[in-house]
């Protein structure tokens, strides 16, 4: 296990990375119906990476320790922001849905490795 994560169900996004270079996947769930506020979309979504055992892992902030203890979710907060990080993390195609509780599953081409 990597010294960066935590506990057993949760990753950084260094882990994430490493999780997709080991040919795991990502899935990014939608918890809020987007609303459009003039060129923007707003809502919410996170992400959670798929390790290639099927070990299911929420993405994290950095530093997301909660006053009890527990762990908060990383949640994108505008369309543009889940593109910025999808992109930033090798994806040159990105897809995520904007009904609540429906998800994508994205993978990295191999040349993008």
């Amino acid at each position: 296990m990597d010294s960066l994560e935590p506990v057993a169900n949760v990753t950084t996004e260094q882990g994430l990375r490493q999780c997709l270079a080991a040919g795991g996947q990502i899935e990014v769930t939608c918890r809020e119906t987007p609303d459009r506020r003039g060129p923007s979309w707003y809502g919410i979504w996170t992400i959670q990476s798929i390790l290639p055992t099927g070990d299911r892992k929420h993405l994290i902030p950095a530093r997301s320790n909660t006053p009890d203890g527990g762990f908060k979710l990383r949640e994108f907060k505008t369309t543009t922001g889940l593109i910025s990080f999808l992109v930033g993390c090798g994806f040159r195609e990105v897809r995520f849905p904007f009904v609540p509780g429906e998800t994508s599953a994205l993978k990295l081409e191999e040349t993008a490795l």
